[in-house]
């Protein structure tokens, strides 16, 4: 027994080789997207961290006193970030098929949500888009944006890019309009702006006509511009975009003081915690003007670096959409990478005065823990997609699809199969009773 304990250990060990081999094989057989998606996300976060903190301690500070903690939004960006990374992982990893089949029951809870809101919403400055309070407050409209993407790419998986014509996408545009309506009401244009430019991304990628498109366009554009201008806080914002120095010290000041932030920071900037704006002069400073305290403490060079990082993010989304198994993770990444995408583009035009203030906070970056949460869920879509992950159901149909057309040409193929088995057989036998009389012939002659 003694002598046969080298052995085992050195069988133990040869097991163990292989499964090395394997799981640094599956490493390396990741596409280059995976990475590149991966590290801009966590980049994001940890930059987003830092600047939460930077943002909101001396606010904290000044307002509550120094008993107050400086450090509290950035724990919770922490722990809500950390619980983010473990649902990306297992969505990463397992949970596409899964979410596919769950699809509608997610669209269903984010429409309970978005009523529930306008019912028993938090209201704060005015605006009823959370649920609870403290710690498990939540923001509605952030699942739903997510639960549109999710509906609409399983929808249109199924149709033919033949047959997307505006009626047969009738049932995914009145989806969202309903959607639209209940964030219009809470109010919120801002989420609606980013659910709509993601659902024509979606549309696009699905291979929607452009002149149906156009037509669509042209009838949100009315809706938003009637909802401005039954709005007085929206005109406002509107007004002061068109002429920011008409009303520097009411509906102009927060796009004033962003201007200031991002002036004072020119190439480098003044430091991480050296801003100035942030105290008091800057309002929301650690959610929706995060990238006005960017500019002013690290600069254009700053700004810069976050414009490339969602960059790589778009193009790592973008190229795992184009190499995507199957039809539904093309839709499914196309639309998904278009949200983080619009969203963070009317965070950084508005801030740097290109487009009005609608209090669209910058993904991964600014502090919400809803928006965190909802986006590592998306961004675990897109990674399981890169991993060669499929939707399943769309595979199953088209496999049953197949053998249901294979089935009549293997019935056609058995018959003519046996026809030539009956033709051949009978064939043979007549072969055979000329040969046999061609011999008695010869041996006759003979």
């Amino acid at each position: 027994m003694k002598r046969k304990a080298p052995a085992k250990r050195k069988s133990a060990a040869k097991r163990k080789a292989p499964a090395k081999k394997r799981a640094k094989a599956r490493a390396a057989a990741l596409p280059a997207e995976y990475n590149m998606l991966l590290t801009a996300t966590l980049c994001l976060l940890a930059f987003g961290a830092v600047m939460v903190f930077s943002a909101s301690s001396t606010t904290r500070v000044l307002s509550d006193g120094g008993l107050s903690d400086s450090a509290f939004y950035l724990k919770r960006t922490v722990m809500f970030g950390l619980v983010g990374l473990v649902v990306m992982h297992l969505v990463a990893r397992h949970g596409l098929t899964f979410v596919r089949r769950l699809t509608p029951a997610i669209l269903a809870l984010s429409f309970f949500l978005l009523f529930a809101v306008l019912v028993v919403g938090t209201t704060v400055n005015g605006s009823t888009r959370w649920l609870g309070s403290g710690f498990l407050q939540i923001q509605p409209s952030e699942l739903a944006k997510v639960a549109l993407i999710l509906y609409g790419a399983d929808l249109l998986a199924n149709k033919p890019k033949r047959e997307l014509t505006l009626q047969a996408v009738m049932p995914f545009l009145l989806v969202t309009g309903v959607a639209a309506l209940l964030i219009v009401a809470e109010p919120d244009l801002g989420t609606t702006m980013v659910v709509a430019f993601a659902v024509a991304a979606t549309l696009v990628a699905a291979g929607v006509r452009l002149r149906d498109l156009a037509m669509v366009g042209l009838a949100l554009a009315f809706f938003g511009l009637l909802m401005t201008l039954i709005e007085p806080y929206r005109m406002a914002r509107l007004t002061a975009f068109l002429d920011p120095a008409a009303d520097t010290s009411g509906a102009g000041f927060q796009a004033a003081q962003a201007k200031i932030a991002l002036g004072s920071g020119g190439l480098f900037g003044v430091g991480i915690g050296n801003g100035v704006q942030k105290a008091f002069y800057l309002p929301e400073a650690h959610t929706d003007m995060i990238t006005a305290v960017i500019g002013e403490e690290l600069g254009l060079v700053g700004i810069v670096g976050v414009v490339g990082l969602f960059s790589l993010f778009g193009y790592a989304g973008l190229r795992i959409a184009q190499k995507a198994k199957d039809r539904y993770g093309k839709l499914l990444v196309a639309g998904l990478t278009s949200l983080v995408l619009v969203q963070a583009t009317i965070n950084l035009f508005a801030v740097m005065g290109l487009a009005p203030l609608t209090g669209v906070p910058l993904p991964f970056v600014s502090y919400g823990n809803s928006s965190l949460l909802t986006t590592l869920f998306a961004v675990g879509l897109i990674l399981n997609v890169a991993r060669g992950g499929t939707g399943g159901a769309g595979k199953l149909r088209l496999v049953e699809g197949g053998r249901s057309r294979a089935t009549p040409s293997k019935g056609r193929s058995r018959s003519s199969g046996a026809r030539s088995r009956k033709s051949g057989g009978g064939g043979g036998r007549n072969s055979r009773t000329r040969r046999a009389g061609h011999s008695g012939r010869r041996r006759a002659s003979g």
